[in-house]
């Protein structure tokens, strides 16, 4: 029988987790809190954070809310899959100790709060060229999961790369004394990555994505000869697939999330953004620019 207890309200919480945290230190537990914020629609990929999470510390709290301020106008907020039942059902498994699971009004009482904290450049570029706006509500509602829950860590995956660069950086930037771990991302057998928008995508559509994934590998595979080769290389699979249409394509540096020089060498990341049908994809993968 699962003893995952369900929470809605912040106030629960907090009453349970310091419950939590002095019962694991009277025992001789680990009370270390690592959470694993998520928006639901849970899949293979977010059950990776969560038993990442559990290598982190002895008490797991997975957050699932649907955050409306990283949604923009005409995007997919109310399109967006809640699954809590299933969620529920996939996270039984896990010895979870906690899910949060709030509501809007339990987490913007007031509405959508006039405070926010901002993502800066790199946070219009990619991802944010695309969806106006969307860093900022990211990165506020995770600063308010970190206030709320105080973890000592906090999981994100890698398949967001520039999201996970984001959270990094604001921590660090804040001075947040809460360790953030990043996990590999979850493919499937063709190399696509997990995504809840997976499921948007119809057999045909589902073929066609996996060139995401290949051109990422083109890339890799070509990065020795420098960025222009790489981006060729990717750019030359992805293309080949018509139902493809590609958003953008780039590389960055891993410490800058800025796109890198035609002559620069090293370690580096590319991102790729592209729709497939009406479902927007995203993917990224380490090179080594040689």
């Amino acid at each position: 029988m699962s003893t995952t207890e369900i929470l809605g309200t912040i106030g629960e919480l907090h009453d349970r987790l310091g419950q939590a945290r002095d019962r694991a230190a009277l025992t001789g537990g680990d009370n270390r809190v690592v959470l694993v914020p998520t928006m639901g629609a849970l899949h293979a990929g977010h059950l990776a954070l969560v038993r990442r999470a559990h290598a982190l510390g002895g008490i797991v709290v997975v957050s699932i809310f649907v955050n409306p301020l990283q949604f923009g106008a005409g995007e997919d907020l109310d399109r967006y899959p809640r699954t809590l039942a299933a969620d529920l059902a996939a996270l039984e498994a896990e010895n979870i100790s906690f899910v949060f699971a709030p509501d809007a009004r339990e987490m913007y009482p007031s509405g959508a709060s006039d405070t926010r904290v901002t993502a800066g450049a790199v946070g219009s570029l990619y991802e944010g060229a695309a969806r106006p706006g969307h860093f900022d509500g990211m990165l506020t509602v995770v600063a308010k999961l970190l206030g709320i829950v105080t973890p000592d860590a906090a999981v994100f995956g890698q398949k967001d790369g520039q999201q996970a660069f984001l959270v990094q950086r604001m921590v660090t930037d804040l001075n947040v004394p809460t360790a953030i771990d990043v996990v590999d991302t979850v493919r499937e057998p063709s190399g696509l990555a997990l995504s809840s928008r997976n499921r948007y995508l119809d057999d045909a559509q589902h073929s066609a994505a996996q060139a995401l994934f290949a051109g990422l590998t083109a890339a890799a595979d070509a990065a020795y000869a420098g960025p222009a080769a790489a981006l060729s290389a990717a750019q030359a699979r992805i293309d080949a697939q018509s139902l493809v249409k590609l958003d953008y394509l780039v590389i960055v540096h891993p410490e800058t999330f800025l796109a890198v020089p035609s002559d620069y060498r090293g370690p580096a990341r590319m991102l790729v953004a592209a729709r497939v049908g009406t479902t927007r994809l995203i993917d990224n993968v380490s090179i080594s620019l040689g």
